[in-house]
């Protein structure tokens, strides 16, 4: 079907051997060129019905990590409004604070250690910050820059 559709004319079948091929592809039974073509066009569109239903599941799949992140990095009223296409009004607050920290000597530290013991540090000192800051009415941003 390939050859018959090729930008070079002279490339293609001509309808002999194309009559040829229909005759091999059907094992020498009696068949007209539409019922071939009619079977052909209803595998053409099962695959692609499998395709985009694989698509479409690699979608969603995409689209859950996507709100996860979301809900992950900001707080749940700009995430939630973020989701369904909404606006997010500014909030204003009378205090904030910000903090900053850094592992004096990270590199040599994770250098000099095996990686499940650099995650083990890390997951420490998250759950230590975690534990401080659930006591106050906060909001929280990591950003890891390692």
């Amino acid at each position: 079907m390939k050859q018959c559709w090729t930008e070079q004319p002279e490339k293609r079948p001509n309808f002999e051997d194309i009559f040829d091929q229909f005759k091999n592809i059907n094992k020498g039974k009696k068949t007209n060129i539409i019922d071939s073509m009619l079977r052909m066009l209803e595998q053409y569109s099962s695959n692609l019905e499998e395709l985009i239903r694989e698509r479409t599941e690699e979608l969603e799949i995409e689209k859950q990590k996507t709100e996860k992140l979301l809900t992950q990095m900001l707080p749940p009223s700009v995430a939630e409004a973020l989701m369904v296409g909404g606006t997010v009004v500014p909030e204003y607050f009378d205090n904030v604070s910000l903090y900053f920290s850094d592992i004096v000597g990270f590199t040599t530290i994770s250098a000099n250690s095996e990686p499940i013991e650099v995650v083990d540090l890390l997951n420490d000192l998250y759950t230590l910050f975690d534990a401080i800051i659930g006591n106050h009415d906060v909001y929280k941003k990591r950003e890891a820059k390692c």
